[in-house]
């Protein structure tokens, strides 16, 4: 990444943005049990600023395929280069980890592998048969790639039966270029209208990061897009730079203006919305799942 094309400096983290690190026997817990099992969560590969939080609730958002990503999106802290076929007894692995936890609702995403022909759909299949055998009772919310539009693939995770179908936009299309440089903003779209199309009783959701140079109005008409695709749910939140390698926040966005979007998005007929600072795709995902109902 060319840093001379960025802004030398960024904007001083406010107050809004500091919380507590909580601790304690349930948080040791769940991290031992990614580090027993040789599993891994988006919570600690993506560096989310809700890890503490989530893991002392005894909740993380299971990442399958390994830890490494075929592509090299500038906002995301997951590792990119070449990784090694993905485990065929993985899904077996997450579903005895959900067990053991004893979750209710079961979140799991992936990095992307465009090194694999339909893009992991089947392993995502695979693992949620695997969770219903030992939790017939748990919700499961899966947060895919766009599978490079292939919508086989995307059928092959539908056709296993998902409570929720989650695929983030990230940001408004004049950004993708330097946020999601291997991504394409339409076919983005067009995998969540084909979800609704195909499979009309699985709740689709997507999310956008704020403060990385977009303007309100890009936002409001992304938001619009995102419910003509037939998309109910929506997330939004501020974009963290994870590491000095990655992109500068351009603006840290106050909590009242989160609040605003949050009424905006439900005014334009969204049936649930979770906006704030600290709001990610599957924070607090089992409650907007919920009030969605």
């Amino acid at each position: 990444m060319n840093h001379k094309q960025l802004k030398e400096t960024q904007p001083r983290k406010p107050a809004w943005l500091k919380r507590s690190l909580p601790k304690g026997s349930e948080y040791e817990r769940v991290r031992a049990v990614f580090g027993g099992g040789k599993l891994h969560s988006v919570c600690q590969e993506a560096r989310c600023p809700n890890i503490w939080e989530c893991f002392s609730q005894e909740t993380a958002t299971f990442l399958i395929m390994g830890d490494r990503c075929t592509r090299d999106c500038r906002f995301c802290a997951i590792a990119h280069g070449p990784s090694d076929p993905p485990d065929p007894g993985e899904p077996a692995k997450v579903a005895e980890a959900a067990t053991s936890m004893g979750l209710s609702y079961v979140v799991i995403t992936s990095v992307t592998r465009d090194d694999i022909p339909d893009g992991g759909a089947g392993l995502f299949a695979e693992t949620i048969k695997e969770i219903r055998k030992r939790m017939p009772y748990a919700l499961v919310e899966v947060l895919i790639p766009d599978f490079q539009g292939n919508t086989r693939a995307l059928q092959t995770v539908l056709n296993a039966g998902p409570n929720v179908l989650n695929h983030n936009l990230e940001t408004v299309p004049r950004l993708y270029p330097r946020v999601r440089p291997e991504a394409v903003y339409n076919r983005s779209l067009d995998l969540l209208r084909h979800a609704r199309t195909y499979a009309p009783a699985v709740p689709t959701k997507s999310g956008l990061m704020l403060g990385l140079g977009e303007s309100s109005e890009e936002v409001d008409i992304t938001m619009r897009d995102i419910l003509d695709a037939g998309c109910g749910i929506l997330t939004l939140g501020q974009y963290l730079q994870p590491s000095k390698e990655h992109l500068l926040v351009e603006r840290f966005v106050p909590p009242e203006e989160f609040d605003s979007w949050k009424g905006k998005a439900l005014d334009m007929g969204f049936s649930e919305v979770a906006s704030g600072p600290f709001v990610r795709s599957s924070y607090h995902a089992k409650e907007l799942y919920q009030a969605a109902r």
